[in-house]
Formats: C-alpha cells, structure tokens, sequence
C-alpha cells in the first residue's frame, strides 16, 4: 500500500510530522488534495485551515499562507508531502479568548489610524495583516 510522509514546518518549528492518507488545503488556484503517489508538485497556500487526515483521526492547522512541495519518499511507492508556512499553529492551541481580544485591540488600532491623520500606509499594512491573522484564527475554530 502507498504512503505519504507529511511534514508541516514553520521557521521556528516543525508543527507535525506523520504518516498521512490525505492533506487538503488552498491555494491561489483553489482547493486541492494530495493523497499517497500524488504527481510531484510545488504551489503556494493562501491563509486558511490545513486539514490532515491520518488513521488517528485528521489534525487542524491554521496556516497564514505558505507552500506546499509533493514528490517521492525516500522509499519506492512512497510520496513525501511538505508544507513550509511562515506562520502556522495547531487549530486545538488557539486561544479563543486571546484571539478575539487581538481583534478587537487591532480594529481599535486601525480606527485610531485613521483619526490620527497623516497616514502611514506601512503601519495600516500590519495592522492590516494582523488583524487577518487574528479573524483566521476565529473562523478556524469556528467563531
């Protein structure tokens, strides 16, 4: 039977790792899956939830965009599966209450901006993305 190696990195850690049938994400072009003995393949993943089915059951990332890379295991028949994200984090470790105080302190924020005049597009830009990063993380477990 074919298997397939997933690896979820992060620049300061390696989230998971484990033996998988399938691992569904999103990219620019859309929804895809890659499941064992997968055509070999490099595509970005936009900000959403990483799904991984494994035989314990399927494992929850909320991922604020990435890559992804698929190609042969080290073992013939084998496919290895990577996806590298910049910032990433198990849906069970999201702190609800402290997600949705991050959104509420940057809307705040950005209101505050924009009163304040003299705009700095740099600032709006990371509140911006932050704010984002704090709504990802509410939708992935379901606020």
């Amino acid at each position: 039977m074919a298997t397939m190696l997933v690896e979820i990195v992060t620049p300061e850690a390696a989230l998971w790792q484990g033996s998988a049938q399938a691992l569904m994400a999103r990219s620019s072009d859309g929804e895809f899956t890659v499941l064992p003995q997968h055509t070999s393949l490099v595509t970005d993943v936009v900000p959403g939830v990483v799904r991984v089915a494994t035989s314990e059951g399927e494992q929850s990332f909320c991922v604020h965009g990435g890559y992804v890379q698929v190609g042969p295991g080290e073992e013939p028949g084998t496919t290895r599966t990577t996806l590298l994200a910049g910032v990433a984090e198990r849906v069970s470790e999201i702190d609800g209450a402290q997600a949705q105080a991050d959104k509420e302190r940057l809307e705040a924020e950005l209101a505050q901006l924009g009163r304040d005049g003299g705009e700095d597009p740099v600032a709006r830009s990371v509140l911006e993305t932050e704010l984002a990063r704090a709504e990802l993380r509410l939708r992935a477990i379901g606020r």
